[in-house]
């Protein structure tokens, strides 16, 4: 037997969720598939925090689209009651003339973000907690802040499920095709049938959809929490979320102490050993933790506390480290967010609303083109 749907979503991570929940507000009849629980500590929506921001160094062109999810973030909170957001400001911390400051700053000028250029002198009196060269300055976005991860997850998934969504944990999709009449995914359990699909599994996108030739290479990422040595200054209120580009191009970025989450968390953002996300070694080892206590040790020396976790993640990572978000090549009816190499996240609800605009006409009215499969020397979705 054949269940029918209008729009199926496979993979109900971060993106999967929103999505779902933006199609089913809709009045769309939407199935949902996730391989694992909803939410999971299996692919990249996990790790209790993420950052959010708007001077956004990446590229420019990302930051209207962060003002729309950051009004979508604050709808949500509004709506449900759930602190999802938490507003600490955003300190980012490099070499005078290192992109990674500079392009910030680019972005906050041509977009007018609340900011402020700080010196070394200055940084080091406002925020003792960092300890960093003379060379360095930081830009400080009041409006940046936490999200909470897995806390968003369940959130936008309920919704999704109150709106009239059907989700389905461990129900993994093992084939799909797709013709002008509509598409047919097969699980375990069954198959199903809905006139347009939505792929959003994160590091399991590549290996279902083979045909589409999408560029993405997944990641083992190390997320480590600590205690503190002297941990008042690690508070809400006293230290902002943060990001260092250290001199030897390696950026890491962590958060203050917050609710729900055991210490002082800290990580690498940039793509570390290239794996699947079957063949992942999710062990943890000592080497894990020695990757992450030079960066105290040197920088954050008051943080340098005792160990109280470590985990895994995955990042599905693009050659420009920019989102896929995009129709099929060879499908107009199957559209695909993927490749959001780690600093997706904070996109969230607006990458819901496009996804649905995607599924559901084709087209929509944010500006992504620079987010097409096209860049890649591929056709792109269909015209």
């Amino acid at each position: 037997m054949t269940t029918e749907y209008d729009v199926i979503v496979v993979g109900v991570g971060i993106m999967g969720a929103v999505s779902a929940a933006a199609l089913a507000r809709r009045g769309v009849r939407v199935l949902g598939l996730d391989r694992y629980d909803i939410p999971n500590h299996r692919g990249g929506s996990h790790g209790d925090t993420r950052m959010f921001r708007l001077c956004y160094y990446e590229h420019p062109d990302y930051v209207p689209l962060l003002r729309a999810a950051f009004d979508g973030w604050h709808a949500t909170q509004q709506h449900t009651g759930r602190r999802l957001f938490h507003q600490t400001g955003g300190l980012y911390m490099a070499a005078a003339g290192r992109e990674f400051v500079e392009a910030a700053r680019t972005a906050a000028a041509r977009h007018g973000i609340d900011h402020e250029m700080l010196d070394h002198a200055t940084m080091a009196a406002r925020y003792p907690q960092f300890r960093l060269p003379e060379d360095h300055i930081g830009l400080y976005e009041p409006c940046a802040g936490v999200l909470y991860a897995e806390r968003a997850v369940s959130t936008f998934a309920e919704l999704a499920c109150r709106a009239g969504a059907e989700l389905r944990a461990h129900e993994p999709a093992t084939a799909w095709t797709a013709d002008g009449s509509g598409a047919t995914v097969t699980t375990h359990r069954g198959t199903f049938r809905a006139r347009r699909l939505v792929f959003a599994g994160g590091g399991w996108s590549s290996a279902i959809m083979r045909d589409a030739g999408l560029p993405v290479t997944v990641t083992r990422q190390v997320l480590g929490w600590v205690w503190p040595l002297r941990p008042g200054r690690f508070e809400l209120g006293v230290c902002p979320a943060w990001a260092i580009d250290t001199p030897d191009g390696t950026p890491w970025y962590g958060f203050p102490l917050v609710d729900g989450a055991p210490g002082f968390k800290l990580a690498h953002h940039y793509p570390a050993v290239p794996t699947t996300p079957d063949t992942v070694d999710r062990a943890i080892t000592a080497a894990d933790e020695a990757d992450f206590r030079p960066c105290l040790e040197r920088f954050i020396p008051d943080a340098n506390g005792p160990l109280l976790g470590i985990r895994t993640c995955l990042y599905a990572n693009t050659p420009d480290a920019h989102f896929i978000i995009d129709r099929h090549p060879a499908h107009a009816n199957v559209t695909i967010a993927t490749g959001f190499s780690g600093h997706g996240f904070n996109f969230a609800p607006v990458v819901g609303e496009i996804v649905a605009d995607l599924a559901t006409t084709g087209r929509t009215g944010h500006a992504i083109d620079f987010l097409s499969l096209r860049r890649f020397g591929g056709p792109g979705g269909p015209a």
